[in-house]
């Protein structure tokens, strides 16, 4: 019990502390971790991170919206909608999916992302 609880303090700081600086944190910080130290399966682990996103994302999008001007609302409008309908039926087809298939596909896509943000200029 003790180890679960240091382990999600600690993914959660840097997932927060990442997600915050980068926008990212769910995928990239906690399903790993929640795989690795944790001995999660993947599909129980991307399903964990996206419940964390929610209170993670609300918490620093408060933030944001009450201390600068940096969110493009209409934006946030249109994309929240077609997010939310993806993530609905995503969510269907991930459990769908073995844990081998989602683990190699999750991973390709981290390469990829990766590769790309490495070439980009400025």
């Amino acid at each position: 019990m003790m180890k679960l609880l240091v382990t999600g303090l600690l993914v959660g700081v840097a997932a927060g502390l990442v997600g915050a600086l980068c926008g990212v944190g769910g995928g990239i910080i906690m399903v790993p971790a929640f795989i690795l130290a944790l001995g999660m399966t993947q599909k129980v682990a991307v399903a964990t991170s996206l419940a964390v996103v929610v209170v993670s994302g609300l918490s620093g999008t408060i933030n944001n919206a009450l201390n600068s001007d940096l969110i493009r609302w209409e934006v946030v409008a249109v994309t929240a909608v077609g997010a939310a309908v993806a993530s609905w039926f995503g969510a269907d087809l991930m459990r769908g999916l073995s844990s081998p298939q989602l683990q190699k596909g999750f991973g390709v896509l981290l390469v990829i992302v990766g590769v790309r943000m490495l070439l980009m200029k400025g």
